[in-house]
């Protein structure tokens, strides 16, 4: 295997009394092209015909939200075949969920990574799930072998995460303490996207809510005095929201359907139903949100004589990247960029931007991966220090973006494969630094803390 032509001429620095490699900020900062970074490329390079497969498997099957058998299997399969690596599956009471874990046997940090599996109904692999498992898988895999290549302490967990399409997985394995009985101190994951590439992404926060009215039937026709009509509870909820969209923030999202509009046009309607969405940019901000919500629920009922029952049902908190950890994110990732791009094409046969070097000015960069969009990854964020980078690909027909048949024909491409690879190199350096920089992990851990307190 090859090693970093930086490290050819040096020894690696001594490991101190507590089984830490030294290495100063400014050491890190020395280089534009970071010490490991041939070795971490060099590595994937290697694996990557073996990874193909296992994407495309994923990818062509689609599974829904904690019905990821066949992803479950192929990727544990896969795991148990790499030596080092100690695999359980089914694990946290669920049944697609998994582990793998490289544990070196020597103290220092815990890195990990989450590997995303479920597709979307009917439109599969349309927020490329598949391509989200590979940059985990090969990144973690890269950092073992760096642990084992250079003799480093610590250890690298990956997580098999279940049904983040509204199932909120790794929920469930941070109730379960998936994370603290392994002493995980950072989580690595990433997702795909049209735009483009960026290090902090920042997701919303985000809700789901039922909402039910009980009023009471009556002959539309002959008696519709001695009804309730708990459709027209619903519908005056409804348009109560679409007013109250004109008084919200520009990141403040609601979206909702009526699940259950009544029995008959000649029957007063005695239960009308909704599943209703609220977005907001912070935990904060959503609470805020979901009360004036609850106050146009509350107006239904009150205008009709209906009987109003709501039901929270998934939520998911907004997603705070980690500054430092995307700096070693960007670190790695920039140098992997082609000056002249990849020759990607869109689902058009139209010249396809990306991939694109991130900017450095980390404003600039969280703007850029602002979001709309939640994910239960913002959880395994206010638990502990997380980056989840953006990564472009291709649009499918007519620009599609995710969420839409044409994204998830283009994240079963051999070019979006290839981009996540690029990706699993940067979330592997950034893994590396955590485990080698002398008093990176607990900067990090510092800046983690300043942010769930609302600061920098």
């Amino acid at each position: 295997m090859a090693t970093d032509s930086s490290t050819q001429t040096e020894t690696l620095p001594e490991i101190d009394e507590d089984d830490f490699v030294i290495i100063t900020h400014q050491e890190a900062n020395a280089s534009r092209r970071p010490r490991f970074l041939n070795d971490i490329s060099d590595y994937i390079d290697s694996v990557a015909e073996e990874l193909w497969p296992i994407n495309k498997k994923i990818h062509d099957r689609p599974e829904l939200g904690y019905g990821e058998v066949i992803a479950h299997y192929t990727l544990t399969a896969y795991m148990k075949s790499q030596p080092g690596w100690t695999v359980t599956r089914s694990a946290y009471g669920m049944k697609t969920a998994w582990v793998a874990v490289y544990d070196t046997g020597r103290r220092g940090p815990c890195v990990s990574f989450n590997v995303e599996m479920d597709a979307l109904p009917a439109i599969g692999h349309a927020c490329g799930h598949n391509l989200i498992a590979t940059a985990s898988l090969a990144g973690a895999l890269a950092t073992a072998h760096l642990l084992s290549l250079y003799s480093l302490p610590g250890r690298v967990v990956l997580f098999g995460t279940p049904a983040e399409e509204g199932g909120g997985g790794k929920i469930r394995l941070l109730a379960a303490g998936a994370y603290k009985d392994h002493g995980v101190d950072i989580s690595l994951i990433s997702h795909p996207g049209t735009i483009g590439d960026c290090a902090l992404t920042h997701t919303t926060a985000y809700i789901r809510i039922k909402v039910e009215y009980f009023g009471r039937e009556a002959h539309a026709a002959a008696e519709p005095w001695l009804g309730v009509n708990a459709l027209d509870a619903l519908i005056t909820a409804y348009n109560g929201i679409s007013v109250l969209r004109q008084q919200t923030m520009p990141s403040d999202i609601i979206q909702g359907h009526i699940t259950d509009g009544g029995a008959r046009p000649n029957i007063i309607h005695a239960y009308a139903a909704g599943i209703f969405v609220v977005r907001a940019a912070t935990q904060r901000r959503l609470e805020d949100l979901v009360g004036k919500v609850m106050g146009c629920f509350d107006a239904g009922a009150m205008a009709t004589g209906a009987k109003v029952k709501v039901t929270r049902l998934m939520a998911y908190k907004d997603h705070v990247p980690n500054r430092l950890l995307g700096r070693s994110y960007v670190r790695y990732f920039n140098p992997l960029v082609p000056e002249e791009g990849d020759g990607g094409r869109d689902g058009d046969g139209n010249e396809a931007g990306g991939p694109h070097k991130i900017s450095e000015d980390q404003d600039v960069d969280e703007m850029r991966g602002q979001s709309g969009a939640s994910s239960d990854q913002g959880d395994i964020a206010h638990a502990m220090p997380s980056i989840m980078p953006g990564f472009e690909i291709p649009p499918g027909p007519g620009g599609a973006g995710p969420h839409n048949p044409g994204f998830a024909e283009s994240a079963g491409t051999r070019l979006a494969f290839e981009r996540s690879l690029r990706v699993a190199k940067g979330l592997a350096g950034t893994a590396v630094d955590v485990l080698t920089v002398d008093g990176l992990l607990e900067e990090v851990k510092k800046e983690w803390k300043r942010s769930m307190n609302g600061g920098r």
